[in-house]
This record gives C-alpha cells, structure tokens and sequence, in this order.
C-alpha cells in the first residue's frame, strides 16, 4: 500500500466494484482535499452512488484501496467503519429516511444524541439548522405531517448538525422543485465552506454541479475526461470523451 498525500482527506487507488457481476466501478482513483467541495457527475448508473459509498466506508471495494486523513478505510473492520460514519462523516440520501416517531428536530438532533450530546445542547443545534433551512416552524411535526421537500431539508439538516468532517450528498436536492434546491444548496454549501466541512456531491444536474470547487465525472463506472474539439468544417461544440483508469 501507498500512503496518500498528505493534504487530501479522502482518497482512493484504482477502486473496483461488481453488483451481481456487473462493473459499478472499473479502476476509478481520486483524492479529495480538505475543505474541498467536490461533485461527482455523470449520468444515473455511471457509479456515483457506488463510489460514494466506497469512500464512505459503507461499501468494501472488491479491489482497490481507501484511505480517510491517512488510515486505511478499506483495511478496517464493520465496527471501526460504522464508528467513522457516526463520528466523522455525514449521509444526505436522495430520499429522505427519517424516523416515523421522532418529530423533525428530534430526527435532526439524532446524531448528536447517538454521540452522548445533552438533549438541550443536541436541540438547540438542531432547531438552529432547522431555521437556516426554513422549515423552523415544522420543528414539532412528525414525517407523516412533513411534505416531501420539508422531509428532505429534515434529512439535510441531521446531516449537518453534528459538523462532519466529510459530508457524503448523492443527490440531495433531488426531491426539491428548482427553487427550493437552489436555496438548499446554497445553504449546504455555504454552511460547508464556514465549517470548513469537506462535501462528496453525486449529481446529474450540470447547475449544482457548478457549485463545487471541482467536478469529476463517472461514466459506467470509469473516470471520464471530455476534451473539447476544435469545429470541423460547419459542426461546432463537438466533444470527445476518453475514459482514464
């Protein structure tokens, strides 16, 4: 094994993954800095997802290395890895899983409280990020009472009210209609650069893409460069695409 550099949080060698043998991911490699927010494009079953679970621990890559500040992620047993996700990293799913008996801050509070966190401190920061979402005044609703979007700003708020050092969002807004997604991604991303919070994005949406610091992009599960060409004769805009292992 090769350790990695020393200025990237994340950062994964040559990742191989199958689901029921077929390719998810075909020798993808890339480092993450801190406090990089980093989107990860690319059409629906290029491998985004796949690969955000890799670096997140969730997901044992078949082949390939993972390593978060240093330590190697792929090395570590079920235990130390779920320790990692609780401690140090967020989750936003694309679809919100709150608990059904649990009122919105109480869903927000819930990473604190895992952690040991007082119910008042866990409450106060969890009302806190509920306001910054809008959605202060469904802090006593259950999920049954919350509309879809409001679902997905709960999930979005638990993840940030215990301040990861790396928030996973594989498609966070995609509930959201326009404009409510572009308040959300501000909010998380300004929230992110003030925290000094690293964020991992899977996106399809070239606009919340545009957000990020820097974009990679996934097609069937490999690395793709997209190299502008030159027009030829009366064509313009043409575009090549070379996969990089």
């Amino acid at each position: 094994m090769v350790a990695p550099p020393d200025n990237d949080v994340l950062w994964a060698r040559a990742l191989h993954v199958k689901h029921n043998g077929s390719p998810a991911l075909s020798g993808v490699s890339l480092g993450v800095r801190d406090g990089e927010i980093l989107a990860v494009g690319g059409p629906r079953g290029s491998g985004k997802t796949t690969l955000l679970q890799c670096l997140s621990g969730q997901l044992l890559p078949q082949q390939g290395e993972v390593w978060f500040n240093s330590v190697p992620v792929h090395t570590m047993g079920a235990l130390a890895r779920e320790r990692l996700r609780r401690d140090r990293f967020g989750w936003i799913d694309p679809v919100p899983v709150l608990v059904p008996e649990l009122n919105s801050w109480e869903n927000a509070a819930l990473p604190l409280m895992l952690r040991g966190s007082g119910r008042r401190a866990a409450k106060t920061a969890a009302l806190e990020w509920l306001e910054r979402l809008d959605i202060g005044d469904c802090a006593r609703k259950r999920p049954h009472a919350l509309l879809q979007a409001e679902r997905q700003r709960v999930a979005i708020a638990r993840a940030l009210v215990p301040a990861p050092q790396v928030l996973f969002a594989d498609e966070p807004t995609a509930p959201l209609h326009r404009a409510d997604r572009a308040h959300v991604l501000r909010t998380l991303t300004t929230a992110a650069r003030s925290h000094g919070i690293t964020v991992v994005l899977a996106t399809h949406d070239a606009d919340t893409a545009a957000l990020a610091d820097r974009t990679i992009t996934l097609l069937d599960g490999r690395r793709v460069n997209t190299v502008h060409l030159p027009p030829v004769t009366e064509t313009e805009g043409r575009a090549a695409c070379s996969l990089s292992v």
